[in-house]
């Protein structure tokens, strides 16, 4: 088999982290040297210049997804983000709406989050966590019998972080608002990578990660909808700084880093979404031409394309990356990866233990090139021959039913 020629180790692990972008670094650096000063310093340069860099980052996250300035609060990633809009909107109105909505294919973070004000939060607080159909999209009846008049927010994530499936944000936010509920969205892995409008979708709360689209890690920020204000309680005691949500003294180096990451994505994230599709469409027919067992997991249509995440049934998913030893992919959630077992976002979907364990995650990025996606996919025909050859004769399914 002629291989592609292409640089190895390829990394295709997007979703659990990537590269630091050379533009990003150098914005940052200024800020790890000569300005160090602490933006919450207010009788100096040197804290004016601090601050002054934190507020363009801010303009910069908010312009990505047309909120205002003032709406953008930096804090440490998306996981501290979930935390904070869950627990504190519920916190907030445990006395009168003491029901959330959420689903069993959420971030790690959002689920334990929900469980922890149900267990540990004020008395009373409920917890729905909706199922989604085989495609892993939400059924929007379904959201709409569970809300009540008793529900005070829905979480629902923007881009699922294992199967890459786009959840209906706009239907899902105009429902919640015709009911009076709060909406909340993990953005993680869709922030910059589709196109995200939180007035046009009615989002009132949206977390943002800054390791996910090739800023630094360690940084993040939270949408919080100013008019009107969400009522939201902080989760953490300080010195009032962030308007009293996020105590504690800013990271400039870390908060420029996140600006500009999000000012390159608002600049060439459409088209660098477009060229990575292209390479997943191209990898993915390949394999599939050569092994017609292989499915996707999840909706074809609606999901970021630059999250494969494929099923190899009768292939053990360990075995197979035990193979691929150019290749940097994974079985599923970084998040997730202390433990045992088949992927409860997989199990969600309908795949049972065999085909869950059978599956693995190619992400696709700003650094793939078309040499690496060939390079790839000869890799993973060429392993997966070498574990059981494919029949060509099993019915095409998809796994998404």
């Amino acid at each position: 088999m002629s291989m592609a020629k292409a640089k190895t180790p390829i990394y295709l692990d997007y979703q659990a982290t990537t590269p630091l972008d050379a533009r990003v670094l150098d914005a940052m650096t200024p800020f790890l040297a000569e300005k160090f000063g602490n933006p919450h310093s207010v009788s100096h340069r040197f804290g004016w210049e601090a601050m002054a860099a934190v507020d363009v980052a801010r303009g910069q996250v908010a312009g990505v997804i047309g909120a205002e300035d003032k709406e953008i609060t930096f804090l440490s990633g998306a996981t501290e983000a979930n935390n904070l809009a869950i627990k504190g909107v519920m916190a907030a109105f445990a006395a009168k709406r003491p029901h959330m909505v959420t689903l069993v294919t959420e971030h790690k973070c959002v689920i334990e989050s929900a469980r922890y004000m149900e267990k540990h939060g004020p008395a009373g607080i409920k917890v729905t966590y909706l199922g989604v159909r085989k495609d892993g999209l939400i059924d929007l009846d379904r959201l709409a019998r569970a809300i009540t008049d008793k529900t005070a927010l829905v979480s629902v994530m923007a881009v699922n972080n294992e199967i890459g499936v786009i959840q209906p944000l706009a239907e899902i936010g105009a429902l919640c608002r015709k009911r009076g509920v709060l909406f909340h969205t993990d953005a993680a892995q869709a922030f910059g990578r589709i196109p995200l409008d939180v007035k046009a979708m009615k989002i009132d709360l949206m977390s943002i990660s800054g390791h996910k689209i090739y800023g630094p890690k360690g940084i993040g920020a939270i949408y919080v909808r100013a008019r009107p204000r969400v009522p939201l309680v902080p989760q953490m005691s300080g010195g009032g700084q962030e308007r009293g949500m996020r105590p504690g003294t800013l990271a400039p180096a870390q908060c420029v880093g996140l600006g500009a990451a999000a000012a390159i994505l608002a600049k060439e994230g459409a088209g660098e979404t477009l060229r990575i599709t292209a390479l997943a469409v191209r990898f993915r027919e390949k394999i599939e031409a050569a092994w017609p067992e292989a499915m996707i997991n999840g909706s074809l249509e609606a999901r970021y394309q630059g999250n494969l995440n494929m099923v190899f049934p009768g292939i053990d998913g360990d075995m197979l990356i035990a193979g691929l030893r150019d290749l940097a992919v994974s079985s599923g959630a970084a998040c997730a990866s202390a433990e045992t077992g088949p992927s409860y976002v997989l199990k969600a979907i309908g795949l049972d233990d065999a085909l869950a364990d059978s599956s693995i995650r190619f992400g696709f990025g700003r650094y793939t090139s078309r040499a690496d996606a060939d390079f790839a996919a000869d890799q993973v025909i060429e392993a997966l021959n070498m574990l059981g050859p494919a029949s060509g004769t099993a019915p095409k399914k998809r796994a998404e039913g």
